[in-house]
């Protein structure tokens, strides 16, 4: 029974020192990425920072962090935001941000996101790269807001990033529940009356891959960019509104995306005049994109229901026949 005893002790001492060793460390690592981006140019602070979680998990708690990245505009503060993992195994961090408002600018656009329990999971792979294996971010209900108005909520949020076979190829799956969005969406749709407060459904699955794997480069250098984008399916319900989309976009270096997107509209009219409200249809095209689309969609046998390919060719975008203008440029900085 003696030696049961001393054999417990033995392992409880030598796991606390090894807690204790190894939270020291998580905090070290953390604090001192903030020195590195401060010596960067960066602005990266906090006002103090707490460790917690003996003796199963490791938890560092910054309270009021605070970046800001000069180079790109972007910024980002909170009341205080936790780092959480399993003690045996650092490389599956769990952040849990605060439930308060916090703000996230670019530039002098400034917005105030508030989530119930928002947090994001990151497993990264054993190494100093730190490579990304998985990301997920999920919330209950949310909100985003500018100074004015409310720009868009939902009542849950699934966001998730799996890297697949190959390294530099990630799978993306999204779907927001009960998506709510902003008046100034509204407005561009003209029918605000005539649509339900809320999505049906918002998802998205695709395969996106990049000119290298996400890693700790991503936050300190530069962000890997897409080079191919495989969309399996966007889909969105908002009323009478339906869209569906699925195809394949190869990027070039300048971001420019080449390929086809098949799309599937019902009701399709109502979405001519959100592009119209949007500057991005001339009223003077509008009539003949309708008569245009209207035949199209009449050899399909159903005069609401819109079968479209998306063509993407030599830096511009059209719709069918029908040109759009210049394609948009996907280039994650």
């Amino acid at each position: 029974m003696r030696g049961l005893i001393r054999a417990v002790i033995f392992i409880v001492v030598i796991w606390s020192a090894y807690w204790f060793v190894a939270g020291f460390g998580l905090r070290n690592a953390i604090t001192a990425w903030f020195d590195a981006q401060q010596a960067r140019g960066w602005q990266a602070e906090f006002s103090d920072v707490e460790t917690d979680g003996y003796p199963f998990h490791h938890m560092t708690r910054l309270n009021n962090p605070a970046l800001a990245d000069p180079g790109t505009g972007t910024a980002w503060s909170a009341d205080w935001i936790e780092f959480q993992s399993p003690a045996i195994w650092p490389g599956r961090q769990v952040l849990r941000f605060a439930d308060t408002p916090q703000r996230l600018s670019y530039f002098d656009q400034t917005a105030t996101i508030q989530a119930s329990d928002l947090q994001a999971e990151l497993q990264l792979q054993p190494g100093v790269a730190l490579v990304l294996e998985k990301m997920a971010l999920t919330a209950g209900p949310w909100s985003i807001t500018d100074d004015t108005e409310a720009l868009a909520g939902g009542n849950t949020l699934a966001l998730v990033m799996e890297q697949s076979a190959i390294p530099e190829a990630y799978v993306i799956r999204a779907q927001v529940d009960g998506f709510t969005p902003g008046d100034d969406l509204r407005e561009l749709m003209r029918s605000a009356t005539t649509l339900p407060q809320a999505f049906e459904t918002l998802e998205l699955d695709l395969t996106a891959t990049f000119d290298k794997p996400w890693d700790r480069s991503a936050l300190e250098e530069s962000r890997p960019q897409p080079i191919k984008i495989d969309l399996r399916l966007a889909e969105m319900k908002w009323g009478a509104l339906r869209l569906f989309a699925a195809g394949e976009l190869d990027v070039d270096a300048q971001g420019i995306p080449t390929g086809e997107i098949a799309i599937r509209a019902e009701n399709w009219r109502d979405m001519i005049a959100m592009a119209n409200a949007a500057g991005a249809l001339p009223d003077q095209a509008v009539d003949t994109v309708t008569r245009a689309l209207n035949f199209m969609a009449g050899l399909g046998g159903n005069p609401n229901t819109l079968d479209m390919q998306l063509n993407l060719r030599d830096g511009f975008v059209a719709l069918g026949p029908l040109p759009l203008g210049p394609a948009p440029r996907l280039i994650l900085r």
